[in-house]
């Protein structure tokens, strides 16, 4: 029984216009500045909210041009939007995961950017080739060496694979640092070399021991933690092929029927820890809740 997404992953909503031209054109970067509007973000990933909304300066407020360590975000209502690492910010403060599902489309969109470019930028100082210094350009969307060699931002692709038997049953499985109740969906790193299809059927084998077939795409998210992009797949197995854990990551997993399921989306997600329920299941922030509650949608 194949289905689709019945919505977009929330981190997929993003309502901002990235504005790609503009990035490479320095004039344009400097005019705009002037108007512009710039997030702080702490390393933790925190930011300030103010009556629940992104907490912005004026970016000139900061600096008269363009800071070196800035990053661009795109255009909102005809004002440019930057982010930039800030440890002394104080206050208030929450974080992508916290916020989870309350939050809107262009919140969601902002931080997830910002996440992805900083968390790069923090461990990009360097040219690969020969170790060389390298300093932000296009606003914050490559990096420059003395040489004159350009780095673009990484994106660690991973699969996230909602297994089910082609009825009413679905996996779940639970990792070792996880609290008994909690149980998700499986996911792995996509390696060199590698066709998505052919991680999803490798990273179920190792994970929990099963043949996956009948492997289709479901859709994606950006998962700024640090930098990944979560490819989403379904696929059918035998419920009746034992489980074994060879790599390690998994505790325990089990087949879950759709009412099973049901009953623990409507308990609430993982932040509902003291409800004493059996299951919990992802938030609304991750794909695997979409997933998940698109399955169980199904008749």
């Amino acid at each position: 029984m194949s289905f689709a997404l019945n919505a977009v992953p929330l981190l997929s909503r993003s309502t901002v216009d990235r504005a790609e031209l503009v990035r490479a054109d320095e004039q344009a970067l400097k005019e705009g500045w002037s108007r512009a509007r710039l997030l702080r973000v702490n390393h933790r990933g925190q930011i300030r909210m103010v009556d629940g909304a992104l907490a912005f300066d004026d970016a000139v407020s900061f600096s008269a041009e363009p800071a070196p360590a800035a990053v661009f975000l795109g255009i909102a209502e005809d004002r440019h939007l930057w982010a930039i690492r800030d440890a002394e910010l104080d206050g208030e403060l929450t974080d992508l995961r916290r916020l989870a599902g309350g939050i809107d489309d262009f919140t969601a969109g902002v931080l997830a950017a910002a996440l992805a470019l900083l968390n790069w930028h923090d461990k990009a100082g360097f040219d690969a080739t020969d170790g060389a210094a390298t300093v932000l350009s296009k606003g914050g969307w490559a990096r420059l060496s003395e040489a004159g060699g350009e780095e673009f931002p990484r994106i660690d692709p991973a699969v996230i694979c909602l297994i089910h038997d082609g009825g009413d049953r679905v996996l779940l499985a639970r990792q070792h640092a996880w609290p008994g109740t909690l149980f998700s969906i499986l996911a792995g790193f996509v390696e060199a070399g590698e066709s998505l299809e052919r991680c999803v059927e490798r990273e179920m084998k190792e994970e929990v021991g099963l043949d996956v077939r009948e492997i289709h795409y479901l859709g994606s998210q950006p998962w700024p933690f640090p930098r990944s992009l979560m490819l989403g797949f379904a696929a059918v197995a035998d419920p009746e092929q034992p489980l074994t854990f060879s790599d390690g990551e998994i505790a325990e997993a089990h087949w879950f029927s759709r009412d099973e399921v049901r009953a623990a989306l409507s308990a609430g997600d993982w932040s509902s820890r003291d409800r004493g329920v059996r299951l919990l299941l992802p938030g609304s922030i991750s794909i695997a809740r979409t997933m998940l509650e698109s399955w169980a949608a199904r008749d």
